[in-house]
């Protein structure tokens, strides 16, 4: 059986592929392949082909290829070591920080599912691991483009580290899982690593997670950059809804629908539409120039009269029997008679673009900025969750095309759109990356931190021990941190399957 390249482990990763292609994580194609992937690299191991190639085989299915191309650009970067070592210092105090912060997010989490996990969202097998093509919210263009500049940046990161501390790097090198790139790393040497001091340690793996964060923050500023090459094709404003038994939905104006103009007034912004609404009452009757929506086909403009109703007479339907709610609506200043279009979400052709620009928008403060630009990758994070793996909603996105200016008028709609998708998943990929690997839970670069940083503090606390006592407390406890957290991790994704 030695000499045969397909045995029972083999076989049981085989059927382990073929249940979770029955279960839908995997498409019957992507089962199929990796199927295949799998025997063949089983097979030019056997063979020792992968050996020819320096290559591994690890985690079963995943082909490890080493190169030392890069190991010289890595030398020539490291060079200024001081600075270096100061970002890595850094790197120490904000990883930290983001760990204690991502472990408040994970216990709060674990808490809320605990206390009712019945009414908590059962996630698909596909979305808990965020893989571009397989979840459901993750493309797999631009994803695994921006997947793959992210692993490199990460472990380039590390190894700039080893460098600026006089380490090693062996190797840099790509995994593979089929033609797929699932990540990069670079290989080390172990023994310089071992025995080199905790604090060296810190910084080296608080490089690759910290190097992920300043390049999330670097993306966002490049974001707004590129949505300001993005303008509206023609002027005016649209409605997400449209309310029931409205003057809006007898007249036939539609979600999306852009409304250029009332009455011959050019409309720009959301406020131009109500202060052309305020200057009317209900009973009045307007004239909207509508748009079609160019994502269903090239733009047709048609008129439209709209007879607006009563606003407080409709809130206050809305309110039925409750009088509370019909006395907010009187404290929010709505009197009887103003003029009721019938629409919801009311928004600028160009607001897609906008939103990405928010923190460099006038009349803001520094403070106000700050804020602004520190939560928005919490902010943009949701973003393809909710649009379904668009970084616009896509009706909102057909308004846009190319503004002025050298980059756009080189790039043109198309590629000022691609240009934006790509640089919107590098900054989602990296933050997540960053942070992902920041979870106190060995392997991850976090782990590894919480083990050094116990080591640091055992021996403040216990000066004089033996070094291996003080390794071996660090090591436990580092273990039993690890399986809190993984507990902790799990509590979301497991109890609410089986309330």
């Amino acid at each position: 059986m030695e000499n045969q390249p397909i045995g029972t482990n083999q076989i049981l990763l085989l059927l382990g592929i073929a249940l979770l292609t029955l279960n839908g994580v995997f498409s019957i194609l992507i089962g199929f392949m990796l199927s295949m992937w799998y025997v063949s690299i089983i097979i030019l191991e056997h063979r020792g082909v992968l050996d020819k190639w320096n290559s591994t085989r690890v985690l079963g299915l995943i082909l490890m290829i080493r190169t030392n191309r890069g190991k010289k650009a890595a030398e020539w970067i490291a060079r200024p070591r001081r600075l270096w070592r100061i970002f890595g210092e850094m790197s120490i105090w904000l990883c930290f920080s983001v760990m204690i912060l991502l472990i408040i997010g994970i216990l709060a989490s674990a808490l809320q599912t605990a206390r009712a996990p019945a009414e908590q969202q059962v996630l698909p097998a596909t979305d808990i691991l965020f893989i571009p093509g397989v979840t459901s919210f993750v493309p797999i263009f631009w994803p695994l483009l921006a997947l793959i500049v992210t692993v490199v940046i990460h472990e380039y990161g590390h190894g700039l580290q080893a460098r600026a501390h006089g380490m090693r790097i062996r190797s840099f090198g790509v995994l593979l899982a089929g033609i797929i790139p699932v990540g990069a790393f670079y290989e080390p040497e172990q023994e310089e690593i071992r025995i080199a001091p905790s604090r060296e340690r810190l910084r080296l793996f608080a490089a690759g997670p910290s190097i992920n964060i300043v390049l999330t923050y670097v993306l966002i500023i490049l974001l707004a950059g590129a949505s300001h090459g993005l303008v509206a094709t023609e002027k005016g404003v649209y409605a997400v809804g449209i309310v029931e038994d409205s003057g809006a939905e007898e007249a036939g104006l539609l979600p999306y629908e852009l409304i250029m103009q009332v009455d011959d007034i050019t409309l720009e912004d959301p406020e131009d539409l109500t202060n052309v609404l305020d200057a009317h009452v209900a009973g009045d009757t307007i004239l909207l120039t509508v748009g079609t929506n160019p994502f269903y086909g090239p733009m047709e403009t048609r008129t439209m009269e709209v007879t607006l109703t009563d606003k407080k007479a409709y809130y206050y339907e809305l309110c039925g029997e409750d009088s509370e709610c019909k006395s907010n609506v009187d404290q929010a200043g709505i009197e009887e008679g103003e003029g009721f279009l019938g629409v919801s979400g009311i928004k600028s052709a160009d607001s897609a673009a906008r939103v990405y620009g928010l923190p460099f928008e006038d009349g803001l403060t520094i403070g106000q900025r700050t804020i602004l630009v520190a939560f928005s990758p919490l902010l943009f994070g949701a973003i393809p969750i909710q649009n379904q793996g668009q970084t616009m909603v896509l009706q909102e996105r057909a308004f846009l095309s190319a503004g002025e200016g050298l980059i756009p008028s080189i790039f043109g709609t198309v590629g000022m759109l691609g240009l934006f998708d790509f640089l919107f998943w590098i900054m989602w990929i990296s933050f997540l990356l960053g942070v992902a690997n920041l979870i106190p839970l060995i392997p991850f670069d976090g782990g590894h931190m919480v083990r050094d940083a116990g080591h640091i503090v055992a021996k403040k606390i216990m000066p004089g021990s033996n070094p291996l006592k003080i390794e071996r407390l660090a090591d436990r406890l580092s273990g039993y941190s690890s399986l809190l957290v993984l507990a902790l991790v799990m509590i979301p994704i497991i109890l609410p399957r089986f309330f």
